[in-house]
């Protein structure tokens, strides 16, 4: 018959009072137990058993009016800024428009200082179900924008998700800020509940990484950390402390003025000179397009035009320039066209506009190159070039286009080039023929999608055999396509269709662009419950499954080493099926003649959709 109003936190740990118990002890009286550690307090007085009043518990007066409890509470006080909302504000400043993650115990100060931001309409928040899904959104976002992203997550665990993703990033040369929760101060080291040592995990993946303390300049910290994501172009890592978090701070928030320079590279007189001599001497010169000229792919084709060379792309540079121009001779490599091959065989020039000749792609060392590239490390880093040009792109192409010019003998590459794609056309319809009645041919999967795809979409592809044969037979129209290129990491495309979707709306220039991302079976698997993220913020994304309920590209590996094909099957729900249950759009087709009208549905559908097509893994 008495009541009393008390504080839920237990002093000692935080502990929600509220959900524990009322306990009668030895001498019959009666005491409030704390579900963590057991903690008593007296329920009237909020007074621990020893009586020690700066170990007690917090009262609120209180009285009863016409059988109602009031309770008297002080004004809820002004928010007082913190150290995180120096930084978070700092992010704002630095341009940084959105943040993946997963809020959680170690991370609640970091997470309220962003959501102030994101209530401000400053961030752009998305909570993902696994934190590796907001590293690779991030990546893509990153490659896609060339501006950095932000994950964010907890100590322990939900720091060390974020490494493979964020790898992803480092190796094709994203920007990426990681935010990553830690215990607190006072129980670094002896190895508390979560506790690892973030800074050496993140040692070899991140460019910049460092611990926020509370004696730390803040905003010099995460300027720092900015700037060199987007200087280097890598990963940046900062680690806060939970008791840090909410410390307060009076200080302000950083900016960039000041703080970069311009970007132009001018190649050297020399070089310029001698490349020009090199271009004009050239009957058959090939330019080869790669990832490292993605912004200045105008000033490259205008190139092209002007002496008459065919383009051949890297797998990472796919989409760059469209398959429908008459210089365009499609992927050079493993995941290519014999068409581009057939011009790099014939080429007397080999002219490499941003490429990293990884062998993959499987550029002839022994012809004639002209490399140019703005990493001087990336110049003949695996063999020696002819002439290796320290530059950027862009002002290579400028400071050559007025003095080159096509030789008068020199053939005529672009009616060769017409000729080779229709020979290579017919091929891709003969191979629609092929069956094996154990699915759809991957070429009739990406015929139908090059007819029905928007010429400004942007498309995030996984890895595997789903992704050869999209290098080998999808032909792009003006399309953006985004993989995990160095790292090769399966998985990756639906997590970046995440960040390509965050991309479209946070930049005008990606405004209203479709997202189609593209996978097999064992890639989806990997962040399948990523689909209910793109059904919570509402995504318009499609996504194309390749369903031939086998890891294809690994049993294909095993046959060639005359390995048994072993473990490589995958047992699968209807995907079409899940993707309806989590309240999208789902469609399963098991014919190819049902392909275009499944696809221009989806493509069609507002919101994320999900295209599962029964595939044959020997037909790719």
């Amino acid at each position: 018959g008495k009541w009393a109003a008390m504080d839920n936190h237990c002093p000692h740990q935080g502990g929600p009072l509220g959900e524990g118990s009322i306990e009668e002890g030895t001498d019959g009286k009666c005491w409030i137990r704390c579900p963590w550690h057991g903690w008593d307090f007296d329920p009237l007085t909020g007074a621990p058993p020893g009586g020690h009043e700066d170990s007690g518990q917090k009262l609120y007066p209180l009285k009863i009016e016409d059988g109602e409890i009031l309770v008297g509470l002080e004004p809820e006080p002004a928010h007082e800024p913190t150290v995180t909302d120096v930084m978070a504000e700092t992010m704002v400043n630095w341009g940084v428009k959105r943040v993946f993650g997963m809020v959680g115990h170690s991370n609640l100060g970091l997470a309220d200082a962003i959501r102030r931001q994101v209530d401000k309409g400053s961030l752009g928040f998305v909570g993902i179900r696994h934190e590796g899904a907001a590293a690779f959104a991030a990546s893509a976002y990153g490659k896609l924008t060339g501006r950095p992203a932000a994950c964010l997550t907890i100590a322990g665990p939900g720091a060390t998700n974020l490494l493979t993703g964020l790898w992803d990033a480092k190796v094709d040369r994203a920007p990426v800020l990681a935010l990553t929760g830690q215990v607190q101060t006072q129980v670094f080291g002896p190895g508390a509940f979560q506790d690892i040592d973030l800074k050496s995990a993140f040692e070899a993946v991140s460019k910049f990484s460092q611990a926020v303390l509370g004696s730390s300049n803040h905003a010099e910290l995460m300027s720092l950390a900015l700037k060199t994501a987007l200087v280097e172009r890598d990963v940046a890592h900062l680690i806060f402390p939970d008791d840090v978090q909410t410390l307060p701070s009076s200080k302000d928030a950083g900016t960039p003025e000041g703080r970069l320079g311009g970007t132009e590279i001018t190649p050297s007189a020399a070089d310029i000179s001698e490349a020009i001599e090199m271009i004009n001497a050239a009957k058959r010169p090939v330019i080869v397009l790669g990832y490292g000229a993605k912004d200045v792919r105008d000033k490259v084709i205008a190139l092209a035009e002007k002496i008459g060379a065919p383009v051949l792309t890297t797998f990472k540079g796919k989409g760059l320039i469209p398959d429908t121009h008459p210089l365009a001779a499609g992927v050079l490599g493993r995941s290519g066209t014999p068409v581009a091959s057939w011009f790099m065989n014939e080429a007397d020039l080999l002219l490499s506009l941003g490429s990293s000749f990884a062998n993959h792609t499987g550029i002839a060392p022994y012809k004639t190159i002209i490399q140019v590239d703005f990493e001087r490390m990336q110049l003949g880093k695996f063999h020696p070039v002819t002439l290796p040009v320290w530059g950027e792109i862009g002002s290579f192409c400028q400071a050559v286009m007025d003095k080159i010019s096509k030789p008068g003998d020199a053939p005529d590459q672009v009616a060769e080039l017409a000729e080779r794609w229709v020979i290579w056309r017919d091929e891709k319809d003969r191979r629609l023929a092929e069956t094996h009645d154990k699915g759809i041919h991957s070429a009739a999967v990406f015929k139908a999608l090059s007819e029905l795809c928007p010429a400004d979409a942007i498309i995030p592809v996984d890895v595997g055999n789903n992704t050869y044969s999209f290098g080998r037979y999808f032909e792009p129209s003006g399309q953006r396509i985004l993989m995990s290129g160095y790292l090769g990491s399966i998985g990756f495309s639906l997590p970046a269709a995440l960040g390509a979707w965050s991309a479209t709306r946070d930049f005008e220039k990606f405004k209203g662009r479709k997202v189609i991302s593209i996978s097999g079976d064992g890639g989806f698997g990997q962040y399948a419950m990523e689909f209910t993220t793109a059904v919570k913020y509402g995504m318009d994304i499609t996504h194309i499954l390749l369903n031939n309920s086998e890891l294809g590209k690994i049993s294909k590996e095993q046959r060639a080493g005359e390995w048994p094909v072993w473990e490589t099957n995958l047992t699968n729900p209807s995907f079409a099926a899940f993707a309806r249950l989590c309240g999208g759009h789902g469609h399963r087709v098991t014919d190819a003649a049902d392909l275009n009208t499944a696809i221009a549905d989806a493509i069609a559908h507002d919101g994320p959709s999900l295209v599962e097509i029964v595939t044959d893994a020997d037909l790719v």
